[in-house]
């Protein structure tokens, strides 16, 4: 039984496996906070609005 635990500690095959699936994990809590966010009030197209208007009154100020 010890030996079994042995080799099963020195076993690397399911560490990409994990480390893949934390990085999806990553992703999909990006996603969602993009999402959040993209998604507020008015959305995309309000904060397009909003940079354009800061722009055009960072040139005429």
């Amino acid at each position: 039984m010890l030996q079994f635990f042995k080799s099963l500690s020195r076993d690397e095959r399911g560490v990409s496996a994990l480390e893949y699936s934390v990085l999806a994990g990553i992703v999909v809590i990006a996603v969602v906070a993009a999402g959040a966010v993209f998604s507020g009030p008015g959305g995309l197209p309000t904060l397009f609005s909003n940079m354009i208007t800061k722009v055009t009154n960072a040139q005429n100020g």
